[in-house]
């Protein structure tokens, strides 16, 4: 199956930065210790897919607000469980500011969305 570029998107800017996000996640998380992959690692990954499942669910669904808050809260859990993976020296500076950086970017992406949404459901 072909991946859609940029150009033939028709998902928010959320989900396609969430998406990309994964994509960076998954290979960073199988260089946690082995201990750690399928306990920390897993549960970022899981936190990870759960907030791109809420996307999907608020780009074919209305209302929204409920999917786009589960996914804000799925992200600062995310902040948070990175957080601890850098502290524990599972990830480098380089990859814990790289996630940092990911994290807030889809945080202000689905807090305009959201913003956007509740703007339109008063008029």
């Amino acid at each position: 199956m072909a991946h859609s570029g940029p150009a033939d998107r028709t998902t928010s800017p959320s989900l396609e930065a969430m998406n990309g996000f994964i994509r960076w996640l998954i290979p960073a998380v199988k260089k946690f210790p082995k201990s750690q992959k399928f306990l920390l690692g897993d549960r970022i990954q899981a936190t990870a897919l759960d907030v791109l499942e809420r996307l999907i669910e608020a780009t074919y669904t209305k209302p929204r607000q409920t999917h786009l808050q589960g996914a804000n809260l799925g992200i600062e859990k995310l902040r948070h469980l990175v957080r601890i993976a850098a502290d524990l020296h599972y990830l480098d500076l380089n990859r814990y500011e790289h996630a940092a950086r990911a994290l807030d970017e889809v945080g202000r992406l689905i807090g305009g969305w959201a913003k956007r949404d509740r703007a339109q459901a008063a008029v």
